[in-house]
């Protein structure tokens, strides 16, 4: 016998129906170390504009921060679709409609940006 567990014991919502244990939770450390690292860089590039440093040194700097936010932003999203998008999927109904539309309009975010 099969026991299931409803998604929202899984990935539990506050009150604004957003999940209280978010999908990425395992690598936390990970990802804010790595946000940390970005802002040093951001404030490096803040540095080589007040330096007057060259354009094309200074576009290579936002270019690396722009792969490397991007690079973030899907191991995020793949998080979020292991964990909470899964779970609602298992759980099928009003909640699994909602996890996919949500998911489907933060790929197409990304893929405009």
């Amino acid at each position: 016998m099969t026991v299931t567990t409803p998604a929202s014991d899984i990935c539990p919502t506050s009150e604004h129906g957003e999940s209280s244990v978010h999908g990425y939770i395992n690598d936390k450390a990970r990802y804010r170390n790595r946000l940390r690292r970005l802002e040093g860089q951001v404030r490096g590039i803040d540095r080589m504009v007040d330096e007057d440093r060259y354009c094309i040194d200074i576009l290579t700097q936002i270019s690396a921060i722009t792969n490397a936010l991007e690079t973030v932003a899907i191991g995020l999203l793949g998080d979020h679709l292991r964990h909470c998008v899964l779970d609602a999927a298992v759980a099928g109904g009003e909640s699994a409609d909602q996890k996919i539309t949500e998911a489907t309009e933060a790929i197409a975010r990304l893929v405009r940006s």
